[in-house]
């Protein structure tokens, strides 16, 4: 076991991740989707995770294939199924659905799912200034984000899933965070196109999404037990920039000592002795977001030493008993990895993107903030 030390600076191009980088490559599909790991599901948000990845390493076309799929699959109301395949059970006495009757099984449509392609068509404008490609994917993004703020209440936060099944009508903290992150995302690719009325509506509807995360805890968790035992619920408010400055310090501060490790990394669940790798690295990507750089490489210097021997990534390590647990080594893991090395190194174009929360500068928002809030009365 290692740590590797990364800093505003280092080469991540020279072979460091290659072991990653081929994980992910290993597991895309011909259709160019990239499935959680062997026999694994895939779903929209952990897809573009590892797309994200590749990209920043210099994979365009394998990255192009897997955003082109997410243009083959969307249903016609925007939204993507939040799970499709096979999934391997993660515990011996779970029972997972296999994909034999796929059929029969009716899944939700996940808001969040849908807003995550923003990030991962931003990302990559970000790397190439290729304007074209934004015009290809225009018409998908504008569709999965008309069905993303028609789940949107009166109070600013996001259903998690689809109206049309029987989901319970509640919010996430996590998802909703990210989503804060991806219509971001969303209005710099409308304004960058010239949508201005459009990229207006979104802000707004972040900045009332925002104002739900960081005012209205009760809009949140009301059908089910709260998520506070995980660390996402702790940090994503962070990571997806709807706390910020003090308030960003203020929350990081107020259970790092529950779920933080020394010398290994973030907990999944704070009661459970099971660290993981993508939790670690989006951590190391919350505290560069607040400007916290010294924790975020400490946090990242952690990682390496939960890699295989062939450079690729486990889910997760039992820290009671010093190995990986369970034996999978998924595309979306490496994938974090990834990003925050190239957000802790600075190394290409888009290594902002998951850290800055900066806005687009565009005429008319006012108007379009009046107009988004009148439609939600």
């Amino acid at each position: 076991m290692s740590t590797l030390h990364l800093t505003k600076g280092s080469k991540i191009h020279d072979g460091l991740f290659d072991g990653a980088v081929a994980r992910i490559l290993e597991l895309q599909r011909d259709d160019g989707s990239i499935p959680w790991y062997d026999g694994g599901v895939f779903d929209p948000w952990n897809h573009t995770e590892a797309a994200m990845a590749l990209d920043v390493m210099g994979e365009r076309e394998a990255a192009v294939r897997a955003y082109q799929h997410l243009v083959d699959i969307q249903l016609e109301d925007g939204s993507w199924w939040m799970e499709m395949g096979s999934a391997v059970p993660l515990d011996e006495d779970e029972q997972r659905y296999t994909g034999e009757d796929e059929q029969d099984k009716k899944y939700e449509r996940d808001t969040n799912s849908a807003a995550y392609i923003a990030t991962g068509i931003w990302h990559h404008y970000l790397l190439t200034q290729d304007t074209d490609f934004l015009q290809h994917f225009w018409p998908t993004i504008k569709k999965a984000f008309a069905f993303v703020v028609s789940h949107q209440s009166e109070h600013g936060e996001i259903r998690w899933a689809s109206r049309d099944t029987d989901a319970p009508d509640d919010a996430l903290i996590t998802a909703s965070s990210s989503i804060h992150k991806s219509l971001e995302h969303a209005a710099h690719i409308a304004a960058t196109l010239g949508h201005t009325d459009l990229a207006g509506e979104w802000i707004a509807s972040r900045e009332a999404l925002g104002d739900a995360l960081r005012h209205k805890p009760h809009r949140f968790d009301r059908t089910w037990e709260p998520k506070d035992t995980f660390s996402m619920d702790w940090y994503y408010p962070v990571l997806g920039g709807a706390l910020t400055g003090d308030a960003a310090y203020a929350k990081i501060a107020s259970r790092w000592d529950e779920f933080v490790q020394d010398g290994v990394g973030c907990r999944c669940v704070v009661h459970e002795p099971w660290v993981t790798v993508a939790e670690s690295a989006e951590l190391c990507l919350a505290l560069l977001g607040m400007g916290d750089r010294k924790r975020a490489e400490k946090m990242l210097s952690w990682q390496h030493q939960h890699a295989d021997d062939d450079g690729a990534y486990w889910m997760g390590i039992q820290t009671e008993v010093g190995k990986p647990w369970p034996a999978e080594k998924p595309a979306w893991t490496a994938g974090a990895v990834i990003l925050a090395a190239d957000a802790v190194t600075q190394s290409t174009a888009a290594c902002n993107a998951l850290i800055d929360h900066t806005l687009p500068d565009i005429d008319g928002l006012d108007a379009a903030q009046d107009r988004q809030r009148l439609n939600k009365r």
